[in-house]
């Protein structure tokens, strides 16, 4: 259930009052495909939720639905755009660009498009990073590559140096690419133009692997990670199932949600113990994960462990005094906590296991897009485009109850989302592997 009173309410640059290019493109059916700002998508879609709002005489939260105005509000003739990437890496930040420089360049007739290099780094000067002009036969063929054409950094920036950047270039639409801090950076961006009375617009795309961005049912290189995790796993088990008491322990990425371990964990249904950080779990006693191994192996003579990365930070000390570029709390690195604990487990058993353990998180981060994630890219940079070229500003393009739709920068942001530990992904986890709670 949702805030009944949540503002959904998008701000613009000003009225839009430029006819559309795409009208006049002769494959365009403009009575199908352009859309009003009053078309919007429900956010909470359970009828007795609904009826009850309609009852007390609320209108339901809803947002705007993404897509091409019939009116814009640049002028694309003399209109020049900023694309930045921020944080770390994930598979179809290449996608995202090729997008918005496509929409930009062919359906708008935008053809002063700038490439920021290494993050927010690349508005500072002191850094003294290039600024790549981009244009379509720059990006024809950048969906191959992994990671960013454009670099990426880590880190907050004078955010008064960044305003100065955009000004100086003459920007008139910033497009950023990043998780939350790229989020928080971006809504304080806004307010610096805001203050100064200026009209450019900025759009995020949000970008997390771990697909744990609040209001946001799905982040673009989540169906990647999870696609190359399967494959992981499958290593795993075949190494723990080809020896005596073999053990397949695989560390995946979630910082703070499990989604793709649990997910990886219902794709590849060959494992046995999956640990998240929704869901506390013991690893001594009765109960715990190294007695529960140990009578799974005495019984099937393998087992396949899967964790994310940010599971079982309570077995280390003083893990808030470390903190990364970004402000991050530096994780522990509980795969090789559990390789050790388990190898010392069973010596003090002179009990002999074949233990394999498997780390693909950076191999995954860097890898190119799948093709479902590719499509999906493309989804979301046409619609950022679109969205930049009405004269909206402070939102981030989000995919909900299956549509593209335009989201509030406040309304997601320092917020995630996580697995609910009695919801049914983590039912369907515990019904996969049978491991219990592992709790005592």
């Amino acid at each position: 259930m949702f805030d009944d009173s949540l503002d959904t309410t998008i701000q613009i640059l000003g009225e839009a009052k430029i006819e559309s290019p795409i009208l006049k493109s002769a494959d365009i059916k403009a009575d199908m495909n352009f859309i009003s700002d009053d078309e919007k998508i429900v956010i909470d879609v359970f009828r007795n939720n609904l009826s009850r709002m309609i009852l007390e005489g609320k209108e339901p939260p809803s947002f705007e639905i993404a897509g091409q105005r019939e009116k814009i509000y640049f002028d694309p003739s003399k209109l020049k755009c900023a694309i930045v990437t921020c944080g770390g890496l994930c598979p179809g930040l290449n996608d995202v660009i090729r997008s918005i420089v496509l929409g930009l360049f062919y359906r708008y007739g935008v053809k002063n498009i700038y490439g920021i290099k290494y993050g927010l780094q690349g508005f500072i000067p002191e850094y003294g990073h290039d600024v790549i002009e981009l244009n379509p036969d720059f990006v024809s063929n950048i969906l191959d590559m992994g990671g960013s054409i454009l670099g990426s950094s880590r880190g907050p920036q004078d955010i008064g140096a960044i305003v100065d950047c955009l000004e100086r270039m003459n920007i008139g639409i910033l497009f950023t690419i990043g998780g939350d801090g790229t989020l928080v950076a971006a809504s304080r961006i806004t307010d610096e133009i805001s203050d100064r009375g200026l009209k450019i617009g900025v759009i995020g795309v949000p970008k997390t692997i771990d697909n744990d961005m609040h209001l946001i049912s799905k982040t673009f290189g989540f169906d990647t990670a999870v696609d190359v995790a399967t494959m992981a796993i499958r290593s795993a088990h075949n190494e723990a199932a080809s020896y005596p008491n073999g053990i397949g322990l695989i560390k995946l990425m979630g910082r703070h949600s499990g989604f793709i371990a649990g997910t990886a964990t219902l794709a590849q249904q060959d494992v046995n113990f999956a640990l998240v950080p929704e869901v506390d779990f013991d690893i001594e006693g009765p109960n715990g994960l190294l007695h529960s191994l140990e009578e799974r192996l005495r019984a099937r003579k393998h087992a396949v462990i899967v964790v994310a990365e940010g599971a079982g930070q309570k077995y280390f000390e003083n893990i808030e005094d470390e903190h990364d570029e970004s402000g991050n709390v530096r994780l522990k690195d509980i795969g090789l906590f559990l390789k050790d604990k388990i190898s010392s487990y069973f010596a003090s058993k002179n009990m002999e296991i074949a233990l394999k353990y498997i780390d693909p998180s950076y191999m995954i981060r860097s890898l190119p897009a799948n093709p479902n994630d590719s499509v999906f890219c493309g989804f979301l940079g046409h619609g950022a485009v679109h969205a930049g070229m009405a004269g909206k500003t402070r939102l981030i393009l989000s995919y909900w109850n299956a549509h593209l739709v335009h989201v509030p920068m406040s309304l997601s942001m320092g917020k995630r989302k996580q697995i609910i530990p009695h919801g049914k992904l983590w039912r369907t986890v515990l019904e996969s592997t049978g491991q219990g709670t592992l709790k005592n």
